[in-house]
Order: C-alpha cells, then structure tokens, then sequence
C-alpha cells in the first residue's frame, strides 16, 4: 500500500470516528487531520472537502438477510439480531450508521443519507414479504430500530445500555413483529 493510501485511509477512519463522535457540524477538517496525523490541505485533495468526506464516512451497507427465508413468526427477532450485529459488530463501530444517526437532526446531507439507505436498501428487502404495505411496515420498523441505536449508541441511556443483545433482541423483536403481523 502507498503512503498516500495509508494517508487517506487514516484520514477516512479519522473522520468517521469524529463524525460519530460529534455529528457533520461539529467534526472539523482540522481535527479530522489532527487526529489522523495528517494535514487538512490532504483532507480537500483526496476528497474534495468535509461535505465529500462525510458521504464517503457515512456510507455502509447493511447486508441485510433474506428476509423471504425467515419464518414469519421470526422476522422481528432477525431483524433486530442483525440490527445489533451491525451496530456491536466491526469494533462496535456500525460503520456509518452512527455518523449519519448523529448528524441528521442537523445536517440534511447527514438526513438524506439515511432516507437513501431507507429506499436502497431496507424498503427492497421487505418489499419481498411486506407487500404493497412495505412503505409503511419499513417506516415503522425504522421507528424500531433507529430509536434503538439512538437510545443505546449515542445518548447511552443506562437502562438501554445495561440490555444484553439476547434481551433486545427478545423484546425489540416482539415490538418489530407486530408490525409483520398487522399490528397498529
């Protein structure tokens, strides 16, 4: 690998972690640099600016599974269980996922990467078994599952936090089934 390979990847892990850490607003290309050893004139050579850096940081796939494989009576206990994997799995990072949680209220770059994931990714995975009520059932899994990490990764709230993943896999996935079910 290059030492500019190397540069840029350390700046990318760097602005991801400050990212998540501090939402687009608050994350400055200064200290992304900063904490990548670098300096902040590479930042805007290898990726344009802190706009183009945050879309590439905020990128990730969620690899969802199959949903029309499950069990029925299963879909909200896999869906959380992988939910959990991607959040607690690769370090415990959740690749981009928490860079675009952190900064959505405030950043509609940060909110619109979130709506694409929505579209490109969870609504074609439950257009297999939801239906012509994908849209709905999709959002409201959302609901779910984004009130999830925002509770546990980035306010940490201490009740949230002390469940292990088998007990929120057990009771978030009850509260996910009822939507697959014909719930409220």
């Amino acid at each position: 690998m290059s030492k500019s390979d190397k540069t840029r990847q350390a700046i990318l892990a760097a602005a991801r972690t400050l990212f998540a850490e501090r939402g687009f607003a608050a994350a400055t290309v200064r200290d992304i640099a900063a904490l990548a050893g670098s300096d902040p004139a590479l930042v805007v050579r290898y990726f344009g600016g802190k706009e183009a850096l945050f879309a590439q940081a905020a990128t990730f796939d969620l690899n969802l599974p199959d949903l029309a494989a499950v069990p029925h009576a299963a879909l909200g206990r896999t869906l959380v269980r992988h939910f959990l994997a991607v959040w607690e799995g690769a370090g415990g990072t959740g690749g981009g996922l928490p860079i675009a949680l952190r900064s959505a209220a405030s950043n509609e770059m940060a909110a619109e990467r979130l709506r694409s994931i929505f579209r490109e990714q969870v609504a074609p995975a439950l257009a297999r078994i939801a239906g012509p009520d994908t849209p709905r059932i999709a959002g409201l899994v959302a609901t779910q599952l984004l009130g999830l990490a925002f509770c546990r990764y980035l306010v940490k709230l201490p009740p949230v936090v002390a469940l292990t993943p088998e007990q929120i896999v057990d009771e978030v996935g009850r509260s996910v089934q009822v939507f697959f079910d014909g719930g409220p």
